[in-house]
């Protein structure tokens, strides 16, 4: 069934805490960053992901990248890794990883999904994520499971699943989905989720405003920022492009990437009480 209602049927099961609730128990997120000269998308992702609610949130990230790094955050934790082992280690005990966001195009981000795969975080594989396994969709799709996430824009679509958007968005995401065992967010003007298991919803609030470098690792930060709040994949998809969407429209013209995160609280306000 493909859901379209303008009503977030999904405000039941936002994670909201309790009066004994403690900063783990509200889920641990992790980001891999890339190089140091590619380090702006881990950090709206981080911060998107500390806004939505989780608990702990940190970056991983190369060496060469710490430096640049920590000044530019606060609240959000730093670690740097240098090898596929050691990220896997760093990524213990994480609930949710994001993955891809200026990543590189190369074998060090294909290893790194791989490695990540194994932790038992739920992924988030964004941007060069996905586009590393354009030649290798099945190598992609074997190491992932279905609390896993996957939020192509159509130009990575493509990529990884070539012929399927000729039957159209959403027939092509509920494929896409069953062949990846995976949530994938098709990422566009009216936003398709679907789930492995067959479930389909199309986000109808979207935004031209969204149309800006960054807003997609935003996205993904909010995703992995529910997921790891222990949210179902699907239903954080959902509620992530919703909210998306709604903060990029109380900022309106001039809206860059960086507003996002801190519309949050204003529209997690506005949702917080309403129940399912």
């Amino acid at each position: 069934m493909t859901l379209r209602s303008a009503l977030p049927d999904w405000r039941g099961s936002l994670p909201w805490p309790e009066a004994g609730t403690h900063k783990h128990a509200r889920g641990r997120l992790g980001v891999v960053s890339g190089k140091a000269t590619q380090t702006g998308a881990a950090r709206l992702a981080a911060r998107a992901g500390l806004r939505i609610g989780a608990g702990l949130v940190r970056i991983l990230c190369p060496p060469d990248a710490a430096p640049v790094i920590a000044p530019a955050i606060e609240a959000i934790m730093l670690t740097p890794f240098g090898s596929p082992e050691a990220l896997a280690e760093a990524a213990g005990g994480m609930d949710a990883m994001v993955i891809g966001p200026a990543a590189g195009v190369n074998e060090t981000t294909q290893a790194h999904v791989r490695a990540l795969a194994f932790t038992g975080a739920a992924l988030v594989v964004d941007a060069d994520g996905l586009t590393v396994f354009e030649d290798w969709p099945e190598d992609l799709f074997e190491v992932l499971d279905r609390d896993d996430v996957l939020t192509p824009h159509e130009g990575e679509f493509k990529r990884l699943f070539p012929g399927l958007l000729d039957g159209g968005r959403e027939a092509a995401a509920a494929a896409a989905a069953r062949q990846a065992g995976a949530v994938v967010v098709l990422k566009g003007p009216e936003t398709v989720i679907a789930g492995p298991d067959g479930r389909l919803a199309v986000n109808g609030n979207g935004t031209p405003w969204l149309a800006t470098a960054g807003s997609g690792d935003v996205l993904a930060g909010m995703i992995a920022g529910l997921i790891a709040q222990r949210m179902d994949s699907f239903d954080a998809a959902r509620a992530a492009a919703w909210m998306h969407a709604e903060a990029a429209r109380a900022v309106g013209p001039g809206l860059i990437a960086e507003d996002l995160p801190d519309r949050l609280p204003a529209v997690l306000a506005a949702l917080y009480g309403q129940g399912g």
